[in-house]
């Protein structure tokens, strides 16, 4: 998120939790399995348990995520457990308090760990933490994640630095390619990753390591593109439909729903919208423009 410059959307820009479960029934029923409550900040919502326990009543939905950044996980995490939530992420991208405080503008290391170790009581599985990884930044830390993966309840996953910000200083020098990152740790650890899933419908490549101890994934969006094989879609926060991350197009569900549109043509049109989904996101290709909505302003 940039430091400075946000303009916050009134509440009633946000899609209401029975909007997100009309709209969850609809997309079950196209054959959508699994949820993902992502942003953004999706525990900003201190009540998100109350929508957690209505997905869950969704037919059609077996499994529920969320992606946090941690902060508010020890206050919610007991409620997020009995509500039905399956499994979580925790984007964190270093193990340094300094260097942790330089990143998010945020002095809360100990707050996330402690949070990591409370959610883990309450046996939500698996618990994934995602690390960016960025040259000259956090590049130093890879080793020692992965040794998280080793010694706690968690897998790792290494994430590509991808262009999903304004002021994010993305340049294609700062990008660790996961290839690299893989060879680190084979040769820091003295050990070597197997693969478990490699290209399948999922963004992570999934790996164990040679003696069966941790799991690891790396998600390659720059260096090893797996567009052709995803299978996701996006609805903001504020009930658009987005097809890929990086779209440039969104098509407006909230105002079908809010102007009595029908749920079969909003089956129709969230349909017509899939069918056209992008081939790939370009970010290799000179012609690739980013979004016009950083990943903090689309959530999800």
């Amino acid at each position: 998120m940039p430091e400075e410059g946000m303009v916050w959307m009134n509440k009633d820009e946000l899609l209401m939790y029975e909007e997100i479960t009309t709209l969850t029934q609809i997309f079950a029923n196209l054959g959508i399995t699994k949820l993902r409550l992502t942003g953004g900040e999706p525990l900003m919502r201190k009540d998100i348990h109350k929508l957690v326990r209505m997905l869950t009543s969704v037919t059609g939905i077996t499994d529920i995520a969320l992606t946090t950044n941690g902060f508010f996980l020890n206050e919610q995490a007991e409620l997020l457990s009995k509500a039905g939530l399956k499994r979580i992420n925790v984007s964190l991208d270093s193990l340094d308090a300094l260097k942790f405080k330089r990143i998010t503008r945020r002095d809360y290391l100990n707050r996330v760990l402690n949070g990591l170790e409370i959610i883990a009581s309450y046996g939500i599985q698996p618990i994934k933490i995602n690390m960016v990884v960025m040259r000259d930044i956090n590049d130093d830390e890879v080793t020692e994640f992965a040794m998280l993966a080793r010694t706690k309840p968690y897998i790792v996953r290494f994430i590509e630095f991808m262009p999903i910000g304004c002021d994010d200083g993305w340049s294609a020098g700062r990008v660790v390619p996961s290839k690299e990152i893989r060879e680190k740790i084979e040769r820091d650890l003295h050990r070597k990753l197997v693969p478990v899933e490699y290209h399948g419908t999922q963004p992570s490549d999934r790996y164990i390591f040679d003696d069966e101890k941790g799991e690891i994934g790396f998600i390659s969006s720059v260096s090893e593109p797996f567009c052709e094989h995803c299978n996701r879609v996006r609805i903001t926060s504020d009930g658009k439909l987005r097809t890929c991350l990086f779209s440039h197009n969104e098509t407006d569900l909230k105002h079908l729903i809010r102007n009595g549109a029908g749920n079969d043509q909003i089956r129709a049109v969230i349909i017509d919208a899939v069918w056209k989904k992008e081939k790939g996101h370009l970010i290799n290709r000179p012609d690739f423009a980013r979004p016009s909505r950083t990943m903090s302003q689309i959530g999800g």
